[in-house]
């Protein structure tokens, strides 16, 4: 039954399709479809074209944003895995030379560059015969530099994100308030109120309306995605600080007891 009604169907849509070829008289041209996106592109005035390369400036500038955060952000998770149970049996075994080292090799990783900036702060005052509590401090105190220091280049580039993801529906409507008006002036000069006489301003206003949606809809998706990322790279880090200076109020622990 149901072979035979695609049949039936296939034939019936070829008969039409003769028919309709029939009734066109000879030589007519083929429809010219007013609103493609081409037409359209080339319809566009001044301002309207103006404002289609800004925006398309601020597309170009939110996805090289993307991109560069994304590949920084990857590195920054990769490179953290494998830092931290090499430093994390480095500590174990208190060879602390040897976690600056491991430290060292993984500078993509927000987390080698907080217990980097710890070690190093520790390791000069270790060599004296006591750890203060004064020097325990001196190295809480770097380490929340280093967090303060990765967390802003963290959110490099997100401000920009966020500016585009605001300000392109705005520039789409600056461009869709001088189509509207583009479409009142053709209907004044035409002295009618058909739709042939807006058509134009019309579509002009509402491509660049949906143009500047476009431009803002993944920014604005893709800042609060980034910035949930910065947000977990950022408890890890204070994680990592916190557990660094337990290990240095052990170490101090164990210099202290005769």
């Amino acid at each position: 039954m149901t072979i035979l009604t695609s049949i039936l169907g296939s034939k019936l849509f070829s008969l039409m399709l003769f028919m309709w070829q029939e009734a066109a008289p000879a030589g007519t041209p083929p429809p010219v479809d007013h609103f493609s996106l081409m037409t359209m592109i080339k319809s566009l005035g001044v301002v309207a074209a103006i404002v289609l390369i800004i925006l398309l400036i601020m597309s170009v500038y939110s996805i090289a944003i993307m991109v560069e955060r994304y590949l920084t952000y990857s590195a920054a998770k990769k490179q953290s895995r494998e830092f931290a149970p090499r430093v994390a049996q480095a500590l174990k075994n208190d060879r602390i030379e040897e976690a600056i080292n491991i430290s060292d090799k993984h500078r993509k990783s927000h987390l080698a560059m907080v217990v980097s900036s710890g070690l190093q702060e520790f390791r000069a005052h270790e060599q004296s015969s006591e750890i203060s509590g004064d020097e325990i401090d001196a190295s809480k105190r770097a380490l929340q530099r280093a967090i303060a220091i990765k967390t802003a280049e963290f959110k490099r580039g997100l401000s920009g994100l966020a500016t585009i993801g605001s300000t392109a529906p705005f520039v789409g409507l600056f461009g869709t308030v001088f189509g509207i008006i583009n479409a009142f002036r053709a209907m004044g000069d035409a002295g009618q109120a058909g739709i042939g006489a807006v058509a134009s301003g019309i579509s002009e206003a509402l491509f660049t309306t949906a143009m500047g949606l476009l431009v803002a809809v993944p920014a604005v998706w893709l800042f609060n995605y980034f910035t949930g990322k910065v947000d977990g790279f950022v408890v890890e880090m204070d994680n990592s600080a916190s557990e660094l200076v337990d290990y240095f109020i052990k170490n101090r622990t164990r210099q202290l007891k005769p």
